[in-house]
């Protein structure tokens, strides 16, 4: 399978939208709107219009509790405001000490961390891209062997083709079988985690295509794209997204685990829904957070612009989705950072919306779970009244 197909399923499932009517008091009790933190959100007064169907918004969550859905929270931004925020109770991966992960039972709030799995990625796209801002990386078009002279054996005409961009773009050319519940323990990213170095495994790998001329989902690039944020910083990826990113965004906790003194940056933040919501804010402003420009808007614009086809629904940027949703009839695009198991967070420029969505369906690659994982982002717009 060329790509991976269950993908395809996030962006086309059929959807089921809901009525919108205005908030009673009932509704109002239960479904309280976001408290106002020192965190840098602004957040709707009492009485503000927030151009968004409030009590639609509430119902979709009372129908998530009340069915069992494993959906951990969903949030939603407009106009720059965190106009909306929900949390349930659901079955997690959490970390664990002897066992890497284990699931349990959690009752989320808004300070319980979240893993973003390969939201991760998009994440890593912006801190890449303050790098290339700081000018510590000269150019996407800089061949990756060039920051890895010590895997000088492994060059060849075909590999020394492969650039920053190809990277960015997954489009490698290089055999890759990704990790999915189908695959087991046959899969690339065990073995290259087994592997004593990362880096010599994926770019050691057998070239299947021209560099840059298909979208080919590899996890192991952002291994490479890990390593180089390192060597060209001084610093692991988490500790430089601490001080450029994260630390401007107000972003006081989060996880960034490391494999091999690497971070891993292809799955590996946990992020509280807030700040996930936050990432998305910043790129719908052009790299802007509260007046400050924390990635250029050059960066943001060529990110979010489609490099390749990725399957039949969506394209790709630089580690960002790219999609189209249909709203009263006409398609509507979107950006999006994905990760398995429902974790996404999505960007609807002309609706100046975010909606960011945390759930635990990890192993759960069915189309009725991609469906009720969608669904909440389609009921989100269905909230929203159209542009005039």
């Amino acid at each position: 399978m060329r790509r991976r197909q269950f993908i395809s399923l996030l962006g086309g499932a059929a959807l089921t939208p809901i009525a919108g009517t205005r908030v009673d008091a009932d509704s109002q009790a239960n479904c309280p709107a976001p408290a106002r933190r020192d965190d840098g959100w602004s957040v709707p007064s009492a009485n503000a219009d927030t151009d968004i169907d409030l009590a639609a918004l509430c119902r979709m969550a009372d129908r998530l509790e009340s069915s069992g859905a494993n959906i951990h929270a969903a949030l939603v931004a407009r106009h720059g405001r965190l106009a909306f925020e929900r949390y349930f109770k659901g079955s997690d991966e959490v970390p664990s000490r002897f066992f890497g992960v284990r699931v349990k039972d959690v009752s989320f709030d808004v300070d319980t961390l979240h893993n973003l799995k390969s939201c991760s990625k998009s994440v890593a796209s912006l801190v890449f891209g303050i790098a290339i801002d700081q000018g510590l990386i000269r150019s996407i078009d800089e061949p990756v062997f060039s920051f890895f002279p010590e895997l000088s054996d492994l060059r060849s005409p075909d590999r020394d083709r492969i650039l920053l961009s190809h990277l960015l773009t997954m489009s490698m050319g290089l055999k890759w079988v990704e990790a999915t519940p189908a695959t087991g323990d046959d899969n690339d990213e065990v073995r290259m985690r087994m592997a004593q170095d990362a880096c010599r495994y994926v770019l050691g790998l057998p070239v299947t295509a021209p560099a840059g001329q298909e979208f080919f989902y590899n996890t192991g690039a952002l291994a490479l794209l890990s390593a180089i944020v390192r060597k060209a910083t001084g610093r692991p990826l988490d500790e430089f997204a601490r001080r450029v990113l994260f630390d401007p965004l107000g972003i006081t906790e989060f996880e960034w685990s490391r494999f091999k003194g690497d971070s891993d940056a292809g799955g590996g933040l946990r992020l509280r829904p807030r700040d996930m919501a936050k990432i998305g804010q910043l790129v719908l402003a052009g790299g802007r957070w509260n007046d400050r420009q924390i990635v250029s808007k050059a960066w943001i614009d060529a990110s979010t612009t489609t490099k390749l086809k990725a399957n039949d629904y969506q394209s790709y940027g630089y580690l960002w989705w790219l999609g189209h949703t249909r709203l009263n009839g006409r398609p509507v695009p979107w950006i999006g950072a994905l990760g398995r198991g429902g974790q996404s967070i999505r960007i609807v420029p002309e609706l100046d919306l975010v909606v960011a969505v945390t759930a635990g369906y990890y192993q759960d690659y069915s189309a009725e779970a991609f469906k009720l994982q969608m669904d909440v982002f389609r009921d989100v717009l269905q909230t929203i009244p159209p542009p005039v």
